[in-house]
């Protein structure tokens, strides 16, 4: 299954790449005089908001226009990296807190990369949707942080104190597990892990106001490491991680 992903998603990128490829041919909107500020707002940021598969994030883009059909953009990503099958649990004790049983790290991704977008359906003057291609690719760091757990010890029958340990999946069990540490714990021990990563996908801009950005985004993104991570214990450690995800963007346009 993870082999078919892949397949479908080099697939997916030399498909758009072609038909980039392709458009290239000489066309008015491909010639237009950079000096004429009527024809184009020529600069962009924005602040996207992403919701993937496997978690939640925060982008900043930063575009310019290489042609009147193509941008090349500049993105700063930061994510958190789910595993599928990450349960809340809560255990029958007085004030517990929910835990993700057999979870061992947290896992952040930060990507810096750089990608090209291209118009295919232009937006009309008087307002509507416009519809263009995008792919991007870069640099990857993922950030693992362990997880810790507030654990029951049974000292004497109606007896017990709790401590705060590191999750340890030969020690620690349903029965003992009071409920999740504290998120600033283990920040002393994280672990870093260098990769590249790949997406493309589709990105729907809508509004009359030109110098005010508002889009839609929907793509896949795949992040490799050629060291593996851990997430959860009882399972694989994984060396990529893919995504589907849909992101609102909201930004501006300059000259």
């Amino acid at each position: 299954m993870c082999k078919l992903h892949l397949i479908l998603l080099l697939q997916i990128c030399f498909i758009i790449n072609v038909s980039y490829a392709q458009s290239d041919t000489a066309s008015f909107s491909d010639n237009f005089d950079e000096s004429d500020n009527s024809i184009l707002l020529k600069k962009e940021w924005s602040v996207n908001v992403i919701a993937a598969s496997r978690g939640l994030g925060i982008a900043y883009y930063n575009g310019k226009h290489l042609t009147g059909f193509k941008k090349r953009m500049l993105e700063a990503e930061f994510v958190e990296m789910k595993h599928p099958k990450e349960i809340k649990s809560l255990n029958a004790y007085d004030n517990a807190k929910s835990y993700v049983y057999g979870k061992l790290n947290n896992l952040f991704i930060i990507r810096t990369g750089i990608g090209i977008q291209r118009i295919v359906n232009e937006k009309p003057l008087w307002g509507g949707v416009e519809v263009r291609y995008f792919y991007y690719g870069g640099f990857s760091l993922g950030i693992t942080k362990p997880v810790y757990l507030y654990i029951i010890n049974f000292n004497m029958p109606g007896e017990y104190d709790i401590t705060l340990e590191r999750y340890n999946s030969d020690e620690h069990y349903t029965d003992n597990i009071y409920g999740r540490g504290p998120f600033a714990k283990g920040f002393d021990h994280l672990k870093f892990y260098p990769g590249i990563y790949t997406k493309t996908g589709l990105n729907f801009e809508f509004g009359t106001e030109n110098e005010n950005l508002r889009a839609l985004e929907t793509g896949i993104c795949v992040d490799f490491y050629p060291k593996p991570i851990e997430i959860m214990a009882f399972n694989k450690s994984e060396y990529y991680f893919l995504s589907f995800y849909l992101s609102f963007n909201f930004g501006k346009r300059k000259y």
